[in-house]
């Protein structure tokens, strides 16, 4: 068996620092990689990604929202004609520091709001697959697993990597539940595990209500600002290997 071990990084912002960025990225297999509207900026863009290719770890753009006083994860009410673009114009910021240190940009997966409203809304989910083909067909969409961006994706002609989250609790129609609500986000280190290697060798999935659901992975997200987030990721790892699961970036 295979999986890809993925992160959200490159979230700090000026003097702001989020997340746990150096000893993350010693342990995942891709990053996702903010584009300075939820989050991040140039000078964390371009530290993050030297991080990236010098760990030998597989490089995704994060793009989001134009929110940086709400983490990109709150509704914006744009037409899919800006939501193209906005994705654009943040695979080709994040291209050009990839491309200026010699990299390759693996993979494509929106941030936040934007990524929950494109699962369920089919206009945005082709605004933000059409943007990802039209700049670069080979890059790999990222989604959750049965939402409308990966059928999108997959009609247009990209290829796509289902993903799931360790540390976030599903609700029974199999999307994340609200992080307004108590227990969405998951704290507890060997319930991260359980989830994971329910998700990985079950293809299912328990949700927050007690329903055994369907699902599929191919990349295992854990949040960067998860203040468990280290923790998680070193023994989601271990466990990993343990049970002779390979971890490999999804392009590979």
């Amino acid at each position: 068996m295979r999986i890809d071990l993925n992160s959200d990084l490159g979230e700090s912002f000026g003097n702001y620092k989020i997340g746990m960025d150096d000893e993350i990225i010693k342990v995942v297999s891709s990053v996702n990689i903010a584009c300075g509207w939820h989050a991040g900026d140039p000078n964390v863009m371009d530290r993050t990604v030297k991080k990236a290719i010098e760990n030998n770890v597989a490089i995704g753009c994060h793009p989001g929202f134009p929110d940086l006083m709400g983490f990109g994860r709150r509704e914006m009410k744009v037409s899919p004609y800006e939501l193209k673009n906005y994705v654009k114009y943040q695979i080709g910021a994040l291209k050009a520091f990839v491309d200026s240190e010699g990299g390759t940009m693996q993979h494509v997966k929106p941030h936040g709001a934007m990524y929950n409203m494109a699962a369920k809304d089919e206009n945005y989910a082709n605004a933000i697959a059409e943007a990802v083909y039209e700049v670069d067909s080979n890059l790999i969409l990222m989604g959750s697993y049965g939402s409308k961006m990966i059928e999108s994706a997959k009609k247009i002609g990209l290829k796509t990597a289902n993903e799931v989250f360790a540390d976030r609790a599903y609700q029974k129609d199999g999307t994340l539940v609200p992080r307004s609500m108590d227990g969405a986000v998951i704290h507890d280190t060997e319930k991260a595990i359980n989830q994971v290697m329910q998700m990985i060798q079950h293809n299912t999935v328990t949700a927050i209500t007690g329903e055994t659901i369907e699902i599929h992975a191919d990349s295992i997200c854990v949040h960067g600002d998860n203040i468990k987030a280290v923790e998680f990721v070193k023994e989601i790892k271990k466990r990993l290997i343990n049970e002779n699961i390979n971890i490999i970036a999804i392009g590979d």
